[in-house]
């Protein structure tokens, strides 16, 4: 038990995340053992933590066997992992699940649908009956959460407020639904909505629709966020692709975003002329 206090559990994906995570529990005195998913976490990761061994995505019953071996209960799981690669030919070949994955795919998610939020939840659910239990992700880097207000010294125009007031409640229904955590807005007009291929390819094609600029993303987390999992994240490519394809400003919740290395992302805003507004 006294080791399961000291130690903390990182099931970590692509992208910075993990790495903050990891150094700010560090920080706070923690061991970190990780498993990082094969195919999206960066092996340097290896560097940041106390223990590290690769997991294949389709086989959670390893990383709960690796995690328990270390003396690990509770759990941060952050990072991406496409979802779209779920949907390639031969998939069950190809990822050979384990039968904690067939128990969740098969036996969890029978009859319910496969949007993030019942999958995610399936996932904790079975972790729990295994003694694993899934925190809040942003436990360990709350320095870098979004705050209320215009958190960049560039100021939004006018003409974008009111792209902001009427776009908000229509996030949030995406977010409802579960379709997906933003949406493009120009002269009020939905110029895209990000669905399965996530906010990056989101931004690209808002840039193709839009091709004189001056649209402006909207990023929210849902109405009943589970800090768990799949909380909203902008950081410094994200300011760099709205730059490239025409974006005038973004806008995301605040006390509910993870804004990547908070000061080169505001940084680099202000750069760019690109306002970052908590909503």
């Amino acid at each position: 038990m006294d080791n399961a206090k000291n130690t903390i559990g990182l099931i970590a994906g692509q992208g910075r995340l993990p790495f903050m995570v990891a150094d700010g529990a560090r920080r706070a005195g923690l061991k970190v053992i990780c498993i990082g998913l094969a195919g999206s976490a960066d092996p340097a990761l290896a560097d940041h933590v106390d223990a590290y061994f690769p997991g294949a995505v389709a086989r959670p019953g390893g990383w709960l066997r690796r995690l328990r071996k270390h003396g690990v209960r509770d759990t941060i799981m952050v990072g991406r992992v496409a979802k779209t690669k779920i949907y390639t030919p031969r998939r069950i070949l190809h990822y050979m699940p384990d039968w904690r994955a067939l128990r969740i795919w098969y036996w969890r998610l029978r009859k319910k649908d496969k949007r993030n939020d019942t999958v995610l939840g399936a996932i904790a659910d079975e972790f729990a009956d295994g003694g694993i239990i899934l925190e809040d992700s942003t436990m360990y880097c709350k320095e870098h959460m979004a705050t209320e207000g215009v958190m960049t010294g560039c100021q939004p125009p006018a003409n974008v407020w009111e792209d902001i007031k009427f776009g908000w409640d229509i996030v949030k229904q995406c977010g409802k639904l579960d379709i997906g955590q933003a949406i493009a807005v120009r002269e009020r007009e939905i110029i895209a909505v990000e669905a399965i291929e996530g906010t990056a390819k989101m931004i690209k094609r808002a840039g193709e629709l839009c091709r004189k600029g001056g649209w402006t993303l909207l990023k929210s987390a849902k109405p009943d966020q589970d800090m768990r999992f799949d909380v909203p994240c902008i950081g410094v490519d994200t300011i760099q692709s709205l730059k490239d394809n025409g974006a005038k400003c973004v806008v995301v919740e605040k006390d509910k975003t993870i804004i990547i290395d908070k000061p080169e992302t505001l940084a680099l805003a202000d750069k760019l002329k690109i306002p970052i507004v908590g909503y």
